[in-house]
């Protein structure tokens, strides 16, 4: 086939750009009202999405295919109703992120960055460093019991940790205790884990008392997204030490995030990295070429404006 243009409806990662432009005339869209025929075919990515007002100003196309899990920041009925097909990639990253949440946990517990800090400060003799939080035959907390929710757990409970988890509804096939109300999940656990989408219904779920219920010797853990946090709340929580030490993948206003978080030894600053592995990188740019491949050969592929 003849290379096609694919319009970018925002930056996206370099090593995407470069596989895509192997194949494919990249134009890089601009933010404003110009109506943009003349494309089929757009990228976006989770955390950027795309609007209904974006979809009016693109009328020939047909298929996006975004990178990440979320899709709480893609308007899926709107291109629904334009017979748009969305693609994305929720399979491919779901171990890595799992990985990252229990590196984030054990850097926060142990207290491993902040101690590689010691030793390169040059404290190592001259002082001792505090003690940290043992993780064996603790309880771990999960919000969110999709597929990294789940291979969370299963690294929990592999770990020798007791399980349990919330949501929004029960799910008789899963074996760990299932806890409906947030705050009594924090309750009951040594570390929480956030693995919920992101969207309306997660926004701020974590707040001042679900924090205080997590305690003192408390672990928080977020590779959601940074909105389902109050972060005054948390910030706070680490500075009075409500809680113990917090693993963060995800912020609010990333990259940007709150300058307070960079004053706190007892929280550990991930750039929104737990699923950049070389392996991931490879299999998302897999994922996000097949799809185009298949749309543009009229083969199916995971639509998934189809059941919004």
């Amino acid at each position: 086939m003849a290379r096609e243009p694919i319009l970018l409806l925002v930056p996206i990662p370099a090593d995407l750009r470069a596989a895509l432009a192997e194949h494919y005339d990249l134009v890089d869209d601009k933010p404003n009202d110009v109506p943009r025929p003349g494309f089929r075919i757009a990228v976006t990515t989770a955390i950027a999405g795309f609007t209904a007002a974006q979809l009016d100003r693109l009328p020939d196309v047909r298929m996006i295919a975004s990178q990440g899990t979320g899709l709480e920041k893609s308007d899926l009925p709107a291109a629904a109703r334009r017979g748009i097909k969305v693609g994305y990639t929720p399979d491919v990253m779901t171990e890595d992120v799992a990985d990252a949440a229990i590196g984030l946990m054990y850097a926060a517990a142990r207290r491993i960055a902040e101690a590689d800090r010691f030793v390169r400060a040059g404290r190592w003799g001259a002082e001792r460093i505090a003690p940290s939080i043992s993780l064996h035959r603790k309880a771990a907390g999960i919000a969110g019991m999709g597929r990294i929710g789940q291979a969370i757990a299963r690294r929990c409970a592999g770990l020798g940790m007791a399980v349990a988890w919330m949501g929004p509804r029960p799910k008789p096939e899963i074996a760990w205790d299932y806890v409906p109300d947030l705050r009594d999940l924090a309750q009951r656990s040594d570390v929480l884990i956030m693995a919920v989408p992101g969207g309306a219904e997660t926004n701020g779920m974590v707040d001042a008392a679900v924090l205080k219920a997590l305690g003192p010797r408390g672990v928080f853990v977020n590779v959601a997204r940074g909105g389902v946090v109050d972060e005054d709340a948390l910030i706070a929580a680490l500075q009075n030490g409500t809680i113990a030490a917090a693993g963060l993948d995800v912020f609010a206003t990333e990259p940007k995030l709150d300058p307070r978080f960079l004053l706190l030894e007892n929280v550990v600053l991930e750039p929104h990295s737990s699923s950049i592995t070389y392996e991931t990188r490879a299999a998302v740019i897999a994922r996000i070429l097949g799809d185009i491949e298949a749309f543009r050969e009229g083969r199916d592929f995971t639509d998934v404006a189809r059941h919004a």
